[in-house]
């Protein structure tokens, strides 16, 4: 594993020389208005979060559909319909908020960064929204089809009584897990922004982060078949490898190199 790189140096620094209380303070800060835009999200989103549940269980529609099963859905509580529109609503409210959550993290661990290495705020944003949505219409276009039509099909021999609750536990198990998969490149592009890691690394240990790729596939896919476990992982393996490029492009030694060649 590399050492620490100048950027990390500075962020531990900068830390260093805030009391304990301060960062306590200031995390509360940014908490707190975090969770108030996360409210009003919420209550933006309260209203209409049974045309929200409405894509949500579209999937399911079709799959029931190809394999000519009734098209419905069931709740064996009275409050459970209520209790779902809840979780949708605050679900979809944090996702509106989010472009402002990153904003409150990146305002606590800027202190660190010198005033050029700023500039990176409004690609972060950008790029961590559209990894996260590449990631979730990768999984509602391509993985929770193919996972649902397999399951389905399977059993289809049966009558289904697929719950509201159990549905939708499985849907955001998998669009939000691969949301924040497709979120590596940015998870590396910070750690080589300071120096924790760099491309020859990531490169040399190829072999195992292909095997970890497969492991979490088969961890999360909800089939047991090689073929859905190979559609989860195969994305993963394609961002390492971009990652391994992002690494390459911002290490601390790249700009030195890069500044260097310039100043001849």
């Amino acid at each position: 594993m590399p050492e620490l790189g100048p950027a990390a140096t500075r962020v531990r620094e900068s830390l260093g020389s805030m009391s304990f209380l301060e960062h306590l303070e200031e995390l509360r800060r940014r908490i707190i208005y975090s969770a108030i835009a996360i409210a009003v999200g919420f209550f933006l989103c309260w209203n209409y979060a049974d045309r929200i549940y409405g894509y949500m269980q579209r999937p399911i529609m079709e799959a029931l559909k190809r394999n000519g099963l009734a098209e419905k859905l069931v709740y064996l509580s009275p409050t459970e319909p209520f209790n779902l529109y809840l979780k949708i609503g605050l679900l979809a409210g944090l996702f509106v908020a989010s472009p402002y959550v990153l904003y409150q993290v990146w305002l606590f661990i800027s202190p660190g960064l010198y005033r050029h290495e700023k500039r990176y705020l409004l690609p972060f944003m950008f790029s961590t929204v559209f990894l996260f949505l590449a990631g979730g219409l990768f999984g509602y276009k391509m993985v929770y089809p193919a996972a649902l039509d397999f399951l389905i099909g399977y059993g289809k021999q049966f009558q289904p009584m697929i719950t509201i609750g159990e549905y939708t536990d499985l849907f955001l198990t998998i669009i939000i897990g691969l949301g924040v998969i497709f979120e590596m490149p940015i998870l590396v592009f910070f750690l080589a922004l300071m120096g924790i890691v760099n491309a020859g690394w990531m490169w040399r240990n190829l072999r195992y982060s292909i095997l970890v790729c497969f492991i979490i596939a088969a961890i999360i896919t909800p089939t047991t078949d090689i073929l859905n476990m190979c559609i989860f992982a195969a994305p993963m393996i394609g961002l390492y490898v971009l990652s391994i490029g992002v690494a390459f492009l911002v290490h601390p030694a790249r700009r030195r190199a890069r500044q260097e060649a310039k100043a001849k």
